[in-house]
């Protein structure tokens, strides 16, 4: 059994929670049309929807907050941001924006277009979206490890290079970005290796494609690269994060991750100038100036000082050992999960719990479902439901992961609230045979998890 980590840190501010009936909790999951996003955050106990934006920041960061310059143009804190940003990862051109949907939707269009192809280890829904929203398709290339969750391997985010190289083969010049996710959300949160990103920069640069980085969870993927990657472990997280950005040509961060923050984003390009200028031009047209890139002054600050906090290797080892505990105690109950245990949560292999019901019927969003009707607790689907229908026949397409997710927020929930969620589980796996799916009745053109309306079968 995995040891708690101690929490590295006080808590000094407290917000109250409270659990409803069960019976309460049925009705208004029923009212949300069985989707956990119409759900209201006041009738959610423990909340593992996502750890984007739900973190809890710190002194430091409140303090900053106050020191937050609302210039319109050329404030003090968006230098300081500037400043911090090349610091950690060595890029000349940074501009904010107010989250990482925002990056992909100011950079991708320059980059991709309909009749265009992107690939990645494994694109997230957003992401996706988003190369399709310019009319190029995305495709993912992620390891064969991933695909069984009960395997143990050290890096089942990476991309399969063969998979890769064929692609290009394939689509050729058609071929505008590529695009690596760090650490992969949709394989179960699992990092990439510095060998795996070092070998897809050769392919992108022999075939001259331009290299993207969606880095919103960098550090956790560099904590990684030291714990596991051969002669890393005396090498600094700082200088990890650089050399893992080194062998791209630009990134998008959503900064509600692994730099702590509520809102903010990112778009890092390393030197191409004209790519920059343009990227300044469209945030003018969407996030608003580029000095503050849909953001407060106070926002920057704290961003600013969350880079720097996301990369203190004891917090990482809290936060990573957070994760770890809660798999040790699915691993005595024999829950099925995406191993080993990724950077921000924990991905319950629904397929595995309800082998009896099919992809078209959702069971990772059956399980979500059953663990807010058990213990009030909110997670989400990544699986068939998130990934949609092909956007040229309108045919459901099936994951290939089924995948509850339990993003744990940082900073937030302590081993108590952890061991709660595990005992949910474990209630669930001894009557799983009883769950069974659910149907669309009414669904979105794009990204149509957030909004479905779904009834149970």
């Amino acid at each position: 059994m995995v040891n708690y980590i101690p929490e590295p840190f006080r808590i000094k501010m407290v917000e109250r929670i409270r659990i409803l009936p069960r019976s309460e909790r049925e009705e208004k999951i029923k009212q949300a049309a069985y989707n956990l996003f119409n759900l209201k955050s006041e009738d959610i106990y423990i909340d593992l929807l996502t750890d984007s934006g739900t973190n809890a920041m710190s002194d430091l960061q409140w303090s900053a907050m106050m020191r937050g310059d609302e210039s319109y143009a050329g404030s003090r804190s968006y230098l300081r941001l500037l400043e911090t940003g090349r610091d950690i990862f060595n890029y000349h051109y940074l501009q904010p924006v107010h989250q990482g949907r925002a990056a992909e939707k100011t950079l991708f269009p320059l980059l991709l277009k309909k009749g265009k192809y992107a690939i990645s280890n494994t694109f997230f829904d957003t992401t996706r979206a988003h190369v399709e929203l310019t009319g190029a398709r995305a495709l993912d290339a992620v390891v064969a490890e991933a695909k069984n969750p009960s395997l143990r391997a050290p890096f089942k985010g990476n991309m399969d290079l063969k998979k890769l190289q064929d692609l290009i083969n394939v689509y050729g010049n058609k071929v505008g970005l590529i695009v690596m996710t760090i650490t992969n959300n949709s394989a179960g949160g699992q990092p990439v290796s510095m060998e795996n990103l070092r070998e897809v920069s050769k392919i992108a640069k022999k075939h001259q494609i331009p290299f993207c980085l969606d880095a919103a969870r960098f550090t956790e993927n560099a904590y990684f690269i030291k714990m596991r990657e051969e002669n890393y472990q005396e090498i600094s997280l700082k200088e990890i994060v650089r050399e893992m950005f080194g062998y791209a040509d630009m990134f998008t961060m959503s900064a509600k991750k692994d730099a702590i923050l509520n809102i903010g984003g990112l778009i890092g390009i390393k030197d191409n100038e004209e790519l920059y200028q343009k990227v300044c031009t469209q945030t003018i047209s969407y996030e608003g100036f580029i000095s503050y890139g849909g953001l407060a002054g106070r926002d920057l600050e704290a961003m600013a000082t969350g880079l720097y906090e996301g990369l203190d290797e004891n917090y990482l080892h809290y936060r990573i050992g957070q994760i770890e505990y809660l798999a040790g105690k699915l691993d005595e109950a024999g829950i099925i999960y995406q191993t080993p245990a990724g950077g921000h949560g924990l991905f319950i292999d629904a397929k595995a719990m309800f082998p009896h019901i099919p992809y078209y019927c959702f069971p990772a969003q059956a399980l979500a479902v059953e663990l807010y009707k058990e213990a009030g607790i909110r997670t989400c689907d990544i699986g068939s439901f998130m990934l949609g229908c092909d956007p040229d026949s309108g045919r459901q397409l099936e994951s290939e992961f089924e995948f509850t997710r339990l993003a744990i927020p940082r900073r937030v929930y302590t081993q108590s609230h952890l061991d709660y969620v595990a005992e949910a589980l474990i209630n669930i796996k001894k009557r799983s045979h009883e769950i069974k799916g659910f149907k669309i009745i009414w669904e979105p053109s794009v990204l149509r998890h957030f909004q479905a309306k779904l009834e149970p079968l």
